[in-house]
């Protein structure tokens, strides 16, 4: 009997869970009127506000001079590129030096000292030096559009937003298997589940292409040198005192970047991510929201760590007492909801992913289908990993950051040709 009752209790909350969370990441489809409004709106033609553009680079001499050549082509006039590098990292800072001389007017270099290096130090490093009405957050081997800051400067003043928040999308989806699925997470957190949370009134801000009023972000304190989720931190501050996040959409806009080049990489992002999480819910920052659904909204997001984590020790557990247990017919049943949602979200993936190739032009062929759907058990168990090494970390007070390498390869066309 107890048996039973813990196997239904188990099976329910994992429906609930993948239920919940697929609403959600289907929530800019859900009316024409909804996904139309996840848009930049068309710029006026003026510009009025001025952008320092913070850019960390640590080892990313192979990316770094593309990423600036191509903010540099910006149609915007008033910003400037602060590009930042550690004293210990000569390679890059060559490269930094070099492309600061040919752009004098707009590129500047801002040496990070610290010790221990790690992206919000770096950036912390930098806040001082703005002299930009709003700085603008980018990775080192970021595509950034030249028009967006002529679109995010038209948000911030149609709308009076405090936050901008700009689409990121991984592009290089024929790399790998899991590089397949790394993108198309990529395109319904940044083309739909974030607007939810922006709509919200809380929301765990992406990690570039994200706009905060200078004044703003100094009066905040800048970022959390000890987070590992500095953004996702900034954002749950930012939230908890009122200010308004405004997120916006464009597949032409949005900055496009690269997946990690490996599984074991992919899997040591993902573990600082959840671990920067769970570091953000121990701060109790969210508590501080105002009403009892974005409180609700924060403690799910923020321990989606330690869900990802029960379910990646529980499902297998859970299927071994359906089959060699004697359980009721009914029980039984039961224990094959958490499979339902899975197939629906399959299905949704799958249009997504057809989705994501129109949006982007990219040539999705039949193979790409397969990968996707015979590559899920094995990205989830994956991200299940990820998240039981990042408790495992947490609980052992490992906090040092684990660098993700970046070669480029989101600027090989091999996604249209082949």
């Amino acid at each position: 009997m107890l048996t039973s009752v813990v196997v239904c209790a188990v099976s329910l909350t994992l429906f609930w869970m993948a239920a919940f969370t697929l609403w959600w990441q289907m929530h800019a489809w859900r009316t024409p009127e909804t996904l139309a409004a996840t848009r930049f709106e068309p710029p006026s033609g003026d510009t009025a506000l001025s952008f320092s553009l913070l850019l960390p680079a640590r080892h990313e001499e192979a990316v770094l001079e593309p990423t600036v050549r191509r903010l540099l082509e910006s149609t915007h006039t008033r910003f400037e590129i602060l590009v930042i590098v550690g004293h210990d990292d000569p390679e890059t800072a060559a490269v930094a030096e070099r492309v600061a001389a040919a752009a004098p007017r707009h590129v500047r270099v801002i040496v990070d000292t610290h010790a221990k290096k790690n992206k919000p130090k770096a950036l912390n490093t930098a806040l001082p030096h703005c002299l930009g009405q709003v700085v603008g957050v980018f990775d080192a081997e970021d595509q950034v559009h030249p028009a967006l800051l002529a679109h995010v400067d038209h948000a911030f003043r149609a709308t009076g937003a405090d936050v901008v928040q700009g689409g990121v999308q991984l592009i290089n989806f024929h790399s790998s298997w899991y590089s397949l699925r790394n993108c198309l997470e990529y395109f319904f957190w940044f083309r739909s589940r974030l607007h939810l949370h922006a709509q919200k009134g809380f929301i765990p801000l992406g990690g570039n292409t994200v706009f905060v009023r200078t004044d703003v972000l100094r009066e905040a304190g800048g970022w959390d040198p000890d987070c590992l989720a500095e953004d996702c931190d900034l954002g749950v501050r930012l939230s908890s005192k009122g200010r308004r996040v405004v997120v916006a959409y464009d597949s032409e806009m949005v900055t496009r970047e690269e997946t990690p080049d490996s599984l074991l990489s992919l899997l040591k992002q993902r573990t600082r991510w959840n671990q920067g999480f769970l570091q953000v819910y121990r701060k109790r920052d969210w508590r501080r929201l105002p009403t009892f659904g974005q409180r609700m909204l924060a403690r799910y997001t923020l321990m989606t760590p330690f869900m990802q984590a029960f379910t990646g020790v529980i499902i297998p557990l859970n299927v071994v007492v359906t089959f060699l247990l004697d359980v009721p017919v009914q029980v039984a049943v039961l224990t094959f909801l958490p499979a339902v949602t899975a197939f629906v979200t399959f299905v949704f993936e799958v249009v997504g992913l057809h989705d994501f190739g129109v949006q982007y032009g990219l040539h999705v062929r039949f193979r790409h289908y397969l990968k996707l759907i015979a590559g899920g058990p094995w990205y989830q168990l994956l991200l299940a990993g990820a998240a039981i090494r990042a408790v495992w970390r947490e609980q052992r007070g490992r906090n040092e950051w684990e660098l993700t390498q970046h070669v480029g390869a989101h600027l090989i066309r091999e996604d249209v040709t082949s």
